[in-house]
């Protein structure tokens, strides 16, 4: 690979090398795609990477190799927020993309660039916009204006359609190295059982260990969650209800909190699962190894995976637009009584 293309450049991502390198060719060599899709579990880097190649597209400098500069107004726009020729479009409260939100930026892609050379649109959570919303996208993305540039960002592409699918270029993202994102903690300063623990927590995901580092309340919400487990292991059927009762309240209308909160239960699993079975793999949650270690003598490893399957089957129900309670009523009931 020529040297230019290696690492991370100006780029300042971490990580994803293969995915720069590929972008970055495209760039040099003249062959940029109308639309994109970048595919990867939450806080993977997804946005930030897209956000990236939106200034590489529309940078002023006129050395191709150098893109994104940094330093130029479009650069400088884009990353204050400001810039008139970058479109964001998320979902809403809802937890869905609507079909009226994807007609508006069909409309604004439609417009001349303002001050650059491309118009960039980036819709964030995409997979989660229903199919007749999706299908709205289809005819801007066989005739693309010749300044529109789409940028799609979702967790997979199964909800996807086909033909969404097959106009687009596919960037796929992957979890990092735990030992990458532990060093680049330490880069920025945190300690080492600290990078360890968030690196392990993280899951390889840059943007959570990064957000963790930065806010305490992100380790401390889990904290609270796993206590919230170890109340429901405890319980009875009566007690593990009430707590479903309680949290579905709480998370009904915070769906990025409650599929963290999944998220982490489903960790804490796993850690007990290969404690179960002797195995000498570091915990992620390697700050409660001791209550993993105990909670194993009182649990097999049959217990465990089917906790763990449980959860990942509540995880996939929510995605669906699942009612909250029930979904929580289900899971706890399922849960192995380990008091």
């Amino acid at each position: 690979m020529n040297e230019t293309l290696n690492g991370n450049h100006n780029w300042n991502i971490v990580g994803h090398d293969w995915a720069l390198a590929f972008l970055r060719r495209s760039l040099l060599n003249g062959r940029s795609r109308h639309a994109y899709m970048f595919t990867g579990s939450a806080s993977l880097g997804k946005m930030t990477l897209a956000r990236t190649f939106a200034m590489a597209l529309n940078c002023e400098s006129e050395d191709i190799a150098g893109r994104p500069c940094g330093n130029c107004r479009s650069c400088r726009d884009i990353v204050k927020g400001s810039d008139p020729d970058l479109i964001l479009a998320r979902a809403d409260e809802t937890g869905r993309m609507k079909i009226d939100v994807i007609r508006e930026v069909i409309r604004l892609l439609a417009l001349k660039p303002y001050s650059s050379r491309n118009r960039v649109a980036i819709l964030e959570d995409f997979d989660l916009a229903l199919p007749q919303a999706q299908d709205a996208l289809l005819k801007t993305l066989e005739e693309p204006a010749e300044h529109a540039v789409l940028l799609l960002l979702a967790g997979s592409t199964e909800r996807i359609l086909s033909t969404i699918r097959s106009r687009t270029q596919i960037i796929a993202l992957r979890p990092l190295p735990i030992e990458l994102v532990k060093d680049h903690l330490i880069g920025r300063g945190a300690d080492a059982d600290r990078a360890d623990l968030i690196a392990r927590l993280s899951s390889g995901r840059i943007g959570w260990a990064l957000a963790a580092l930065d806010d305490e309340t992100l380790l401390e919400s889990r904290a609270t969650y796993l206590d919230l487990l170890r109340d429901v292991l405890r319980g009875g059927r009566v007690d593990r209800l009430k707590i479903a009762e309680q949290l579905s309240r709480k998370l009904a209308r915070d769906k990025g909190q409650l599929r963290m909160t999944l998220d982490i239960w489903q960790t804490y699993w796993r850690d007990l699962l290969l404690e179960s079975y002797g195995t000498p793999v570091k915990p992620c949650n390697s700050d409660r190894k001791d209550e993993i270690r105990a909670l194993a003598l009182r649990a097999n490893p049959a217990q465990a995976l089917h906790a763990l399957n449980a959860t990942r089957r509540a995880a996939r129900s929510l995605e669906t637009n699942a009612n909250v309670r029930l979904t929580l009523d289900v899971l706890f009931l399922e849960y192995p009584g380990l008091d």
